[in-house]
């Protein structure tokens, strides 16, 4: 599940303030190795790699990020952040009052049905986490630490959903928050192989119905802008991380900013050490 806590170190200083050229720059390699990464995972892709999809010198990326491994946290954080904002707002702002239950679940519903429209994503997470499980792995302390959060944080939800649903106590939120998220993260890889097999959102309502957690009238309901068909302003394919079309034509960074695509390196004149074209 692609959701979590993250850091917003790599957007803007401030809501709505427009990028400036080196944050322009930071966003398009961002988006070249969340392509890379979810395309061939970690460990296969080099920063050579990464600075030319990103149409830049070795010594360009280097000017923005001192090597692969904070590249990567860079990359998993942006789009946990973006994804937590609303969902997990204490997460980012502690002490922000948590969203209605009914809304909280739309939202979580939301996301599911979202994942479902951006492969590239999802195989991002699913390949890269994988790769994590060994202790010596740059993003293992990051993946530990984000199912913590996670599990802390749905335990919650389904605490909240249960006490507006009158539910009872029958079911330990705790228990129901981790077979959730195995859910979710089981749900993902099926899904990646064999996408028209797993109706990602429609199992994951099942599930919840099951607890008694979905409000009778239905409030939980996604609304079309987000749970569309794929044509609409957040659809996307293989590697977008949020609205992208494998080249993060219109992806956002970390401070919710449209940034430029991959592969628009021509349209930006580089200075310093990203001037003088590709090197791979």
């Amino acid at each position: 599940m692609s959701t979590g806590p993250g850091r917003a170190s790599y957007g803007p200083g401030s809501e709505g303030a427009r990028p400036s050229k080196g944050e322009r720059t930071r966003a398009r390699i961002l988006d070249a190795a969340a392509e890379l990464f979810s395309r061939s995972g970690f460990n296969a892709v080099s920063l050579r790699d990464i600075a030319a999809h990103a149409g830049l010198t070795h010594a360009g990326l280097l000017h923005h990020f001192p090597g692969k491994d904070r590249l990567l946290l860079d990359v998993l954080e942006r789009r946990d952040l973006i994804d937590a904002r609303e969902l997990f707002p204490g997460l980012l702002r502690p002490g922000s009052p948590a969203p209605e239950p009914a809304r909280r679940l739309r939202l979580l519903l939301e996301l599911v049905a979202r994942n479902s429209r951006t492969p590239g994503l999802v195989a991002l997470y699913a390949k890269v986490s994988a790769e994590a499980t060994d202790p010596d792995h740059p993003a293992h302390a990051y993946f530990a630490r984000r199912y913590r959060y996670l599990r802390t944080e749905l335990t919650g939800i389904v605490a909240d959903l249960q006490r507006a649903a009158g539910a009872g106590d029958a079911v330990d939120p705790g228990a129901a928050a981790g077979q959730l998220l195995a859910l979710l993260d089981g749900l993902q890889t099926q899904w990646l192989l064999e996408p028209e097999a797993v109706p990602m959102e429609a199992l994951v309502r099942d599930f919840l119905d099951r607890l008694g957690l979905l409000p009778a009238d239905g409030a939980e309901a996604t609304d079309g802008a987000e749970a569309g068909d794929g044509t609409g302003a957040q659809a996307g394919d293989s590697a977008g991380t949020r609205a992208g079309d494998g080249v993060g034509a219109e992806t956002v960074d970390g401070s919710g900013t449209r940034a430029g695509d991959g592969t628009g390196a021509g349209t930006e004149t580089a200075d310093g050490p990203e001037a003088g074209g590709v090197s791979r």
